[in-house]
């Protein structure tokens, strides 16, 4: 080798040790870590990834749906069994198409069609946060088996067709800075609407109804459009920044199940900035109004007077509460059993405590609301929330009480506290603590599947019948 060569050699070396040393600092440079971490958090990222116990971001929750559960994949850059193979190729293309490194579709479950619209500095930031700030963690997730036909990912190619928009978040040109980053953290990062939203009949989002409210895993995610009566256009900006914050104002009321969730692991961490942006969008939003509401549920204050002081003492001479009553399979008394099980947090006239670390029963979203399914399930699953100004626990009484006992105590508290027109039953209750009702599609498909049966017979009759009338004439 002439000298010549060798000096070339030598400095081509140099240039790619110089452009690999960085890249490298590019991807450990903490300013963007840090962005990439803040992304990962408004996402919400850290909630379905990370499984109760378990390692941040190492996957295996299951994610409860109406075709079954699905399990959560390890998203730590371990190269034998999170994402630590991935280009940021393939990385993009998982959040925005729903397609992993491997081609296989992932279910809707996994929001890409609301990350669809992420940035691509966003995602850039995202991607190096993954693979250079999380620490791998050696996790085999289990593998999602739904049953047939929805365990056919290749179906998601149709359905990605038909609901998966093209294109990333587009700011509006008339619209404040303010709002167009209201609508990116609401519609994308945050993706509301896969909550906030009714669905149709093949489990897409109902663009005409956007954020008007849904029923999901027994909870109802309440509308959230600028409407005065059904949805939030009577919280002031800073009341509902406050609520994204801490989970819960006074007067109003509180986050419970997927919501505290939310609170809990990414809405306390935003900037205070970003959650006056997300309330400032959101009061922007078309309003929808639900026909059977006719006030606002915080106004509601209850329909039917407080019995008196004494028939909501304790039944011990002590004064102390007795938990028995609530036990009692026969004790189906609404004022028993609220004695028993609500009133010494709650207080006899559900006025809750001063401070309103145990909240107000009236003027309370929950209580007068049309339907009282969040009701019942705070009642069956209890609430743990740690927002950012306190740690909220309220017990679950859901193997403390049967449905009939349920039943009670939700008319009880409505009626006396809340919406009097919001009243359910056992059969009722059974239902919300079994998810809710199941989705159209899901009781359509035995139908669906017998008459794919019928067709597909039908096709192969057709297919005969033509080969063998070809045949003959060939004779």
């Amino acid at each position: 080798m002439s000298f010549s060569l060798f000096r070339g050699a030598i400095f081509s070396s140099l240039m790619a040790l110089g452009a690999l040393s960085a890249a490298h600092a590019q991807q450990a440079d903490p300013k963007l870590i840090e962005q990439g971490r803040y992304v990962s958090l408004a996402g919400d990222c850290a909630a379905c990834h990370t499984n109760a116990g378990g390692k941040p971001f190492a996957g295996g929750r299951p994610i409860g749906s109406p075709m079954g559960n699905i399990y959560a994949s390890n998203i730590t850059p371990s190269a034998t069994n999170g994402i630590g193979g991935y280009t940021e190729q393939q990385f993009a293309d998982a959040l925005r198409k729903g397609v992993n490194a491997k081609g296989q579709h992932l279910y809707p479950a996994m929001p890409y069609t609301a990350y669809r619209g992420l940035s691509d500095e966003d995602m850039h930031a995202l991607y190096v946060y993954f693979m250079q700030g999380v620490q791998p963690v050696d996790n085999a997730v289990q593998k999602t088996k739904l049953p047939f036909p929805y365990g056919m990912r290749g179906v998601m190619f149709f359905w990605n067709t038909l609901y998966l928009d093209s294109g990333s978040f587009k700011a509006s040109d008339t619209a404040s800075a303010a709002v167009n980053r209201g609508h990116y953290l609401v519609d994308t990062l945050g993706h509301c609407s896969s909550c906030h939203s009714p669905r149709n009949l093949l489990m897409a989002e109902q663009s005409g109804a956007y954020l008007a409210g849904a029923k999901i895993d027994g909870w109802i995610a309440p509308n959230i459009t600028s409407d005065p009566v059904s949805g939030i256009g009577g919280w002031s900006t800073d009341e509902i920044a406050r609520y994204l914050k801490n989970g819960h104002v006074d007067g109003k009321g509180q986050a419970g199940g997927g919501m505290a969730e939310a609170v809990e692991q990414s809405l306390r961490y935003l900037s205070d900035d970003d959650l006056t942006a997300i309330a400032t969008y959101l009061k922007t939003v078309k309003p929808v109004r639900d026909p059977k509401d006719s006030k606002a549920a915080y106004e509601y204050a209850g329909g039917s007077p407080l019995p008196s002081i004494s028939e909501l003492e304790p039944q011990r001479p002590d004064n102390s509460a007795n938990p028995d009553a609530m036990r009692d399979v026969s004790t189906t008394d609404g004022t028993v059993l609220y004695s028993g099980a609500c009133a010494s947090c709650h207080q006899p006239g559900g006025k809750g405590t001063e401070n309103q670390y145990f909240p107000s029963l009236s003027h309370n979203s929950a209580t007068g609301m049309s339907s009282p399914d969040n009701v019942v399930m705070t009642i069956l699953h209890g609430i743990e929330r740690q927002g950012a100004d306190a740690h909220v626990l309220m017990p679950a009484f859901g193997r403390d009480m049967n449905d009939e006992q349920v039943a009670a105590v939700t008319n009880y508290v409505t009626a006396h506290f809340g919406n009097p027109d919001a009243r359910i039953d056992a059969a009722g209750v059974a239902q919300i603590r079994a998810g809710g009702p199941r989705p159209l599609l899901i009781r359509l498909t035995p139908w669906l599947m017998g008459g794919g049966v019928v067709v597909a017979l039908l096709v192969i009759w057709l297919i005969v019948s033509v080969v063998s009338r070809r045949r003959r004439r060939r004779r």
